[in-house]
């Protein structure tokens, strides 16, 4: 029990909410239809602009079209729903996304704030800065915010839900990052932007604009420009400027029926970031409207490009993989260097050294022994894992290009799914894996609020892996449900040195031929 004269620690909710052999975290235990969210937010009486229409900031609009946008619709019988570039547990979405950018970006003669709404491609103008609002406010080339809304996820999976909201945000700040590097730009998080700020500037600290609808916690900001100098843009001018700003618009109600899960809001609060200046860090990316203007040119030479844009589009989540098809090891070896930190995108947007290190199960790599793998992603990591593995692995180098060691032979198909809720998917791929978070440090250096980065980071790789997936013609999928401690047991760790919070698999996937599949707008039909 947690006292009640103690406030909730990280601990408290991270344990609370693992999974067990006999017993799963606290959720509703069944799916109430009748109140399943509506998984569009939209702004009623807020101004529209449609980024389909040429005249809208055409770098603006494929910034988000591949990043957050819809990908496909699908359909069987009645039943419709639609698909995004950013992956979401149960594809429930619970990221929403705001955009503030100048007066010259093509959207409005002044700077303003706007809320992405993916399912019409367009954005809703929340807030209009004064013509007058200081030099700096509006000079941003783009920020992007990104927040979360618990009840979509808490719908489905309860008190865990908090966990996969952080790692769905990890997996569009990625997704932004990526799509930046298509037409040339920087993109990177600004640790220094506060929770509290971060909702003034989107307005979801707004009561008045949500009466009945449900709230929205913040995440972070990025910063989308053309170039590597200091940014002009006053953090504290801006906010002035949102709070003298024209606010319009009522957010919608995504559900009549609720269940209030008061662990995921005592986690939100206690890890909610005062904001920090990190030294040393990177300097921050210019802001400069023009980028985003019709016919604006950009400096390729700002981003390099991760993958084409056909690749995002056609991202998928496999639902069943075939349990006999096999990769070979050259490609192996090629998608686990892609997840490898480097200065490219999409590490490049995060601030912090990587403090998540994937536990591998081999199953069908050809040239690669079946069994238990690890590859820690800090040259650090690999003695802080060594001495808290209390096991007698073999820990044998693999290759020369990776610090990928092995850790012990044989099949481990049955293991993998077992650890994994007992699902086969995570057995029937080329592999699956673990990503171990060093957890007990990295609190401790950056407090309770980094536990969201530690998801941040994980679905940062998730996204990569699914990129690495679709380029080789096959397929992945986040796992969200496994059984904590187990997996810990697997690899000799106990404590919290080392926690595992997301699983994967990639393999090649069993289409469902009945579903029919129609493009994410209707203009691309």
């Amino acid at each position: 029990m947690i006292s009640a004269d103690r406030p909730l620690s990280v601990r408290d909710y991270h344990d609370g909410t693992k999974h067990h052999f006999n017993r799963f975290a606290r959720s509703l235990g069944y799916l109430d239809w009748a109140s399943q969210p509506n998984p569009f937010r939209s702004y009623r009486g807020a101004p529209e602009l449609s980024l389909a229409h040429p005249a809208g900031g055409r770098l603006l609009a494929n910034l988000l079209r591949y990043s957050l946008g819809l990908s496909a619709w699908k359909q069987f019988h009645t039943s419709r729903w639609s698909l995004r570039v950013n992956p979401s547990s149960g594809n429930l979405h619970p990221t929403e996304a705001y955009v503030v950018v100048g007066g010259e970006s093509g959207l409005g003669e002044t700077p303003a704030v706007y809320h992405y709404a993916a399912d019409r491609h367009a954005v809703e103008q929340r807030c209009a800065f004064s013509a007058a609002g200081g030099p700096g406010v509006g000079g941003p080339a783009c920020l992007v915010a990104l927040t979360s809304i618990h009840w979509r996820e808490a719908w489905k999976y309860g008190e865990r839900a908090f966990r996969y909201c952080q790692h769905d945000l990890g997996h569009a700040v990625a997704a932004v990052r990526i799509s930046a590097a298509l037409a040339g730009l920087h993109a990177r998080i600004l640790p220094d932007w506060s929770h509290a700020d971060i909702a003034t500037l989107t307005g979801i600290d707004r009561d008045e604009d949500f009466v009945e609808a449900e709230r929205e916690e913040p995440g972070c900001v990025l910063e989308i420009a053309s170039g590597l100098q200091t940014s002009a843009v006053s953090r504290t001018a801006l906010l002035e400027a949102v709070r003298a700003g024209v606010w319009t618009g009522r957010a919608n109600q995504l559900s009549e029926d609720h269940v209030q899960w008061t662990f995921i809001d005592e986690i939100a609060a206690a890890t909610r970031d005062p904001g920090r200046a990190i030294r040393g860090a990177p300097p921050t990316f210019a802001l400069r409207a023009s980028t985003f203007a019709p016919g604006a040119s950009v400096d390729k030479s700002a981003g390099k490009p991760a993958y084409p844009a056909p690749l995002l589009l056609q991202r998928r989540s496999a639902v069943a993989l075939d349990g006999r098809s096999s990769i070979d090891a050259e490609r192996f070896f090629a998608m686990l260097a892609r997840v490898m930190p480097d200065d490219a995108p999409p590490w490049d947007a995060l601030w912090w050294r990587p403090r998540v290190h994937l536990a591998l199960f081999v199953h069908r790599v050809e040239g690669v022994e079946s069994g238990l793998y690890l590859l820690p992603r800090s040259p650090e990591a690999g003695g802080a894992l060594r001495a808290a593995m209390a096991r007698d692995f073999l820990w044998e180098p693999v290759t020369s290009g990776l610090p990928l060691v092995r850790l012990a032979r044989g099949d481990c198909r049955r293991l993998a799914a077992r650890v994994s809720c007992d699902q086969d998917i995570a057995a029937d791929g080329f592999f699956s894996l673990g990503m171990l978070a060093d957890f007990d440090a990295s609190l401790e250096a950056f407090g309770p609020s980094f536990y969201r980065h530690l998801f941040w980071e994980s679905g940062v790789i998730g996204q990569v892996l699914y990129l690495e997936a679709e380029a080789v013609g096959a397929r992945g999928t986040g796992i969200g449900c496994f059984y904590d401690d187990p997996v810990h047991d697997v690899l000799g760790l106990t404590g919290h040195a080392f926690q595992s919070l997301y699983h994967f698999t990639i393999g090649m996937p069993i289409e469902d031929t009945r579903l029919t599949t129609e493009p994410g707008y209707a203009w691309e039909r």
